[in-house]
């Protein structure tokens, strides 16, 4: 289930990113050897710190434990913290496929070595029976952060700038992603000054900055936060890309969202992360567009009141209506399979706070534009799981906003949001549970076009 907003159409036209979206495809040499080895540094690195330095038991691995873990039947559910599972692997998962990805393999190149890497992973590094969950959360999840943060990381670097302004960004970049920072410096490229600059990725990225206050009912009540302490949180949301170039690209368009703050209650740490995968231009009249749009979606949030990690795959249908020069309306709706889910239980299954389970998600919403000054938009996400792993039980999440801005000058803008999310778990063995999470953001924010 994606939780947060629409991918919005490109208010400016983008140049020649086709060729843009590909050129690393093309020009790069295909480095197995490398790749296969960089891969396997992914996997001794993090043991050797869980064995030497942290001193983890489940790093405690022998010949015996890797028999065991050989075996399809060993295969068992795990219970680690939320964290590991719904972030961690997910990103460990992304350096298996960036190993790939940042010596010339494509995108759908790159998928396989994901899968092998965290096979080998939960085979050969550790003494606990291999999950499906870790396999699902590393596979999928790494190859959606993997991709985001090696186009992110290719685009933050200019390979024609000079001087500190050039280090920083392949510092900035190599932080982003490691992997390919790492083969930047093995090919010689940090720091020098080659190409054309017409070699560049010139695909337009947008960017959104939020600061400001927000208050969460914690409850599980219906109202809005009336009464309490308002705390501070930043938010900032980035579109790559446009919806409608390049759609047999996969990622040529990524959203991503991400959040964090703290209040009276609350440490918030959200990323959403939405890559299309392939799309096709279904437009019927010049004055509207319509796009069908297949895409791969991450998302993780993680605070007091409440939480939830998910991975999906959707087809959305994103649509424009240019009804004059002073009024625009844009419109999303999605659906698809919900992979794997992690839901919040509060009946502990052997000691864990959540279950897992497959699903179907849902999404719909809009935003007005009056004269690219006053902007108000709803978004709905919706959610069905059913558990796999946990109390026996099916879930319902929904997650509703509603947005009003007024930008008072150019690219700067005052914004109010309620919304809410809203769990419903159903069981067999234990009372239903039905929560409301209402919450309330005013923020100041910041747009800018790279």
């Amino acid at each position: 289930m994606q939780l947060y907003g629409q991918v919005p159409f490109r208010k400016l036209p983008v140049v020649g990113s086709k060729a843009q979206d590909n050129f690393r495809d093309t020009l790069i040499k295909k480095k197995f050897g490398r790749a296969a080895g960089e891969l396997m540094l992914a996997e001794v690195i993090p043991w050797t710190f869980d064995r030497y330095v942290a001193n983890k038991d489940y790093a405690r691995i022998a010949w015996k434990t890797v028999g065991h873990n050989l075996n399809p039947g060993s295969w068992t559910w795990d219970n680690d913290p939320f964290q590991t599972n719904q972030f961690g692997h997910p990103y460990h998962g992304g350096m298996f496929y960036s190993a790939f990805r940042s010596n010339g393999y494509s995108f759908w190149q790159s998928v396989p070595a994901t899968a092998a890497g965290s096979y080998l992973w939960e085979t050969f590094a550790e003494n606990q029976a291999p999950a499906p969950n870790d396999f699902i959360n590393t596979s999928f999840g790494g190859i959606v952060l993997g991709e985001m943060t090696y186009r992110f990381s290719n685009k933050i670097v200019n390979n024609r700038q000079r001087g500190f302004k050039r280090q920083a960004q392949e510092v900035l970049g190599f932080l982003v992603n490691p992997m390919n920072g790492l083969n930047r410096l093995l090919d010689g490229k940090w720091g020098k000054v080659y190409g054309n600059p017409k070699d560049r990725d010139s695909t337009h990225i947008s960017a959104e900055l939020d600061i400001g206050l927000r208050n969460v009912n914690t409850s599980g009540s219906k109202s809005l936060p009336t009464s309490g302490r308002f705390g501070w949180y930043g938010r900032a949301r980035l579109l790559y890309g446009d919806p409608a170039e390049d759609l047999k690209s996969p990622f040529s368009n990524i959203a991503v969202t991400a959040e964090f703050g703290q209040d009276d209650s609350t440490n918030v740490n959200v990323i959403s992360v939405y890559g299309s995968l392939a799309g096709w231009d279904i437009s019927l009249k010049d004055n509207i567009r319509n796009l069908l749009i297949l895409s791969a979606n991450y998302d993780y949030i993680h605070n007091q009141a409440f939480f939830y990690g998910g991975q999906s795959v959707k087809f959305n249908m994103l649509s424009e209506y240019r009804l004059s020069k002073r009024l625009k309306i844009n419109t999303s709706f999605g659906a698809g399979p919900i992979l794997l889910a992690a839901i919040p239980d509060p009946y502990l299954f052997k000691g864990r706070n959540y279950d897992y389970g497959p699903g179907f998600a849902i999404n719909g919403g809009g935003t007005i534009s009056i004269f690219d000054k006053i902007f108000y938009g709803i978004n709905y996400r919706g959610g069905w799981v059913i558990t796999v792993n946990g109390n026996n039980s099916h879930y319902f999440l929904h997650t509703f906003s509603s947005e009003l801005s007024y930008m008072f000058i150019k690219g700067f803008s005052i914004c109010a949001e309620p919304g809410y999310f809203r769990l419903e778990g159903n069981y067999k063995n234990h009372p239903d549970v039905d929560k409301t999470y209402p919450y309330l953001r005013f923020s100041t924010r910041y747009s800018v076009n790279f």
